[in-house]
């Protein structure tokens, strides 16, 4: 027995040191690794602490994040765990920034549950982003594999499938966002959804924080909503919705409240990001199950995607929300108050519409990856937007996006349907303009001031909204291209 003891003893001393563990000598780093097509990608970026070699720092990334603890445990000779730690394997240095690296961490598709976005985060960033060998990290880029996305539904409806419900095909959807978001009675509620959607709108939508508010229970709001789709539909002869947010303090509520929603004829629910991962992708089951579209408001996403150097990049939530299931995401756009680097942008519509995602440093892309057949998520642009844009959006963005206008849709002087129809009439004249093959671009604003020739509220809505910009930088751009932002 003593010698059993004994020779455990000298295989850890072997294996470690005492205090912090080096874990790149762990075994957390090799260089020489090679790839396998089951491996799940990450790709961080670390900020060092002072003194601390890249390398180390990628190796401590891998290994907090997988396999390793601060000290050594005996249950390690109890277990296969050579197998599923994982690697770091390269380091490069971030362009202009020289504290910074990029390190690439392979993870042995085994590490997860099958079909858990709960327990692949919580693997990927439980720990690691608090800990002492990184002064900062985020969490940049993924690649899931083939074989780990087929044990995800992906979204219940998709872009093609949407399309055919609504019967819209060949330009962007429209929409807008009810505000002022308090105060409004549920029955008043419904005057601005039926007005919104008289005036040519596709859908209408619950702010991210309207729930179930002393002023407006959400009973009431969702059966003058759907009273006013239906009037709507009757008026227009046109398919029309609005986003019922189903959020709420559990989720056995938030059961109550989608079939409710789908009781009343319904054809699509919303559901904010603050509620979780858990949650999201239960309510994404349900949704497939239902026949209901699910949007997606990234409420809180700016608490982790804000900054540069730590937290995790709006690219990789996008990812997870296609694998959860979601048929909208509210990803950015552009020009407006919520405005993002273009190709930033760009990139992040690419994650959400391609079936297969190339390399594409510029656009922050930096794996290839293949999405296994999982539907399309619909994009939402929305945050400060007006009409006065629509050549930018549609040059930007194409077709596949969801424009949310709100304030650039409520806020018309003339009321919600005046701003509804100058919105429409914009983008039917620039989509039009782009299928005869002009410079729509360049000619926009010249085809706007036609359009708002022959439409009032256009007319209205370009004269007051022609000075408006938000000329701030953008928080997050291309390492790989210089790229300014489209306000400038």
């Amino acid at each position: 027995m003593s010698q059993n003891v004994s020779e455990r003893t000298r295989i850890k001393s072997e294996r470690y040191e005492s205090g912090v563990i080096p874990y790149a000598k762990m075994g957390y780093w090799d260089a020489n690794y090679a790839v396998k097509t089951t491996d799940l990608l990450a790709l961080f970026r670390i900020t060092p602490q002072p003194g601390v070699d890249p390398v180390e720092a990628a190796a401590a990334v891998a290994g907090e994040s997988s396999t390793a603890t601060w000290t050594v445990v005996w249950t390690d000779l109890l277990t296969a765990c050579d197998i599923y730690r994982a690697k770091a394997f390269r380091v490069d240095p971030v362009p202009s920034a020289p504290d910074q690296f990029f390190a690439y961490v392979a993870y042995e598709g085994d590490l997860f549950e099958e079909g858990s976005l709960a327990n692949m985060t919580a693997s990927i960033i439980g720990n690691v982003f608090g800990f002492k060998a990184v002064k900062a990290l985020r969490l940049e880029d993924m690649r899931i594999p083939h074989s780990y996305l087929k044990t995800f539904q992906g979204p219940a409806s998709g872009v093609v499938v949407e399309r055919e419900r609504l019967d819209t095909f060949g330009r962007p959807l429209l929409g807008a966002t009810v505000k002022p978001k308090l105060g409004l009675s549920g029955k008043n509620y419904g005057r601005v959804v039926f007005e919104g959607l008289k005036g040519g709108l596709d859908f209408l939508k619950d702010d991210e924080n309207i729930n179930s508010q002393p002023f407006m229970r959400w009973r009431e709001r969702f059966l003058y909503c759907v009273e006013a789709i239906n009037r709507a539909a009757a008026a227009t002869g046109e398919v029309k919705g609005s986003y019922l947010n189903v959020t709420a303090a559990t989720i056995e509520e938030m059961y109550t409240r989608a079939e409710y929603a789908k009781e009343l004829g319904s054809i699509i629910i919303m559901i904010d990001l603050v509620i979780g991962y858990t949650a999201i992708q239960t309510m994404a089951i349900w949704a497939r199950e239902n026949d209901m579209i699910l949007h997606l408001h990234r409420a809180g996403n700016s608490t982790y995607a804000r900054q540069k150097n730590h937290g995790i990049n709006f690219r990789v939530i996008c990812k997870w929300m296609r694998m959860a299931g979601c048929d909208h995401i509210h990803a950015g756009t552009v020009v407006g108050k919520l405005e993002g680097d273009p190709l930033m942008i760009q990139g992040f519509y690419d994650t959400l519409l391609a079936t297969k995602i190339e390399v594409n440093l510029p656009r922050g892309q930096f794996f290839e990856m293949d999405w296994a057949a999982l539907r399309k998520c619909l994009p939402v642009a929305s945050g400060g937007i007006h009409c006065g844009q629509m050549h930018q959006l549609l040059d930007y963005l194409g077709d596949d996006v969801i424009l949310q206008f709100g304030g650039g849709t409520i806020g018309h002087p003339d009321g919600i349907q005046a701003g509804a129809t100058a919105n429409r009439v914009a983008l039917e004249y620039m989509v039009l303009a782009r299928n005869e093959g002009r410079a729509y671009v360049e000619e926009g604003p010249q085809i706007l001031r036609d359009a708002a020739a022959q439409c009032g509220p256009l007319q209205t809505a370009l004269d007051l909204w022609k000075d408006i910009s938000f000329n701030y930088s953008s928080t997050d751009t291309a390492d790989f291209a210089e790229t300014p932002t489209a306000s400038t």
